[in-house]
């Protein structure tokens, strides 16, 4: 959004102070060339009104332009008469990036090549936008959840123990979670996952997780996830990889999208589902926040 202020426009007076002389001077008379008709004193009056007003014309079509200029700088809610509906999203908190131990890389720093996220995993889980009632039991007791919380996403017996076998081998260090649901009964749950460096998470992880067209493991409540082809790619964040679902029509009681981010040492899940359709808006708000607290 465009700072720029500009100055009410304020109304333009006519120049003030006495007439200059309309009568010729003797000089004036005697420089004239003979026989060449001075302009009369009417015709001179005219011609200096028409240039006080040509010159207050200019100055206001430069006022004008600033003033556009300014509006056009503006978001559209930003200006009076021109807001328009909620297209949607959420009322997030302000984020904010925990603070890191004293002398730690970030997980994209040059010198960090395992990709480890120093501060607390806990404080980089997504917070619940305005309004919505969080669930208290994805927190855990201290904050981290226990492994069978998050398989119990899955929809089938055998993936639940081919997951949990893949955890145990790949060295899963813990999980923190958050879920929460909005008023108009959308649910939420993100889980970050973490394990010892981005290679476990790129080569064990990610790799045997997702597919291009479709998820390997089904969750519960989904009858089908094909890849979400509209999410704007212009909305990556760098250094995250992300791959994004949703349940096509026609789907049952509720319709699940899913979200799969790999970010250094961490693999993040972010699951919604709702009755009626889950919105894409709000959804992909969540992916690309979350995105960014890991980035």
């Amino acid at each position: 959004m465009n700072d720029r202020t500009t100055e009410p426009l304020t109304e333009l007076e006519p120049p003030t102070g006495p007439e200059p002389s309309t009568e010729p001077t003797q000089s004036a008379q005697s420089a004239q060339p003979s026989g060449v008709a001075a302009p009369a004193p009417r015709d001179r009056r005219v011609l200096r009104a028409v240039a006080r007003w040509a010159a207050a014309a200019a100055v206001f079509a430069a006022v004008g332009t600033a003033t556009a200029y300014g509006i056009a700088g503006l978001e559209r809610t930003d200006v009076p008469g021109l807001a328009t509906e909620s297209d949607g999203r959420w009322d997030y908190p302000e984020l904010t990036s925990p603070p890191l131990p004293s002398g730690s890389p970030g997980p994209f720093a040059a010198g960090n090549a395992a990709g480890t996220h120093h501060a607390d995993l806990r404080a980089l889980v997504l917070p619940a936008p305005a309004g919505a009632r969080e669930d208290k039991a994805l927190r855990g007791p201290d904050g981290w959840l226990a492994t069978k919380e998050y398989l119990a996403e899955y929809a089938h017996e055998e993936d639940r123990e081919a997951l949990r076998q893949q955890l145990v081998d790949t060295g899963l260090r813990h999980i923190a979670a958050r879920g929460w649901t909005t008023p108009d009964g959308t649910r939420t749950r993100i889980y970050l996952l973490q394990f010892d460096t981005a290679q476990v998470v790129e080569a064990e992880i990610a790799s045997q997780a997702v597919a291009f067209t479709t998820p390997v493991y089904s969750l519960r409540g989904s009858h089908d996830e094909v890849y979400d082809e509209e999410f704007p790619e212009q909305a990556a964040v760098s250094g995250v990889v992300r791959t994004a679902y949703a349940e096509p029509k026609p789907y049952g009681a509720e319709q699940v999208r899913q979200a799969h981010l790999s970010a250094g040492d961490v693999y993040a899940v972010i699951l919604q589902s709702r009755k009626g359709g889950v919105g894409a808006v709000p959804f992909r708000q969540t992916v690309v926040l979350q995105g960014q607290l890991l980035g």
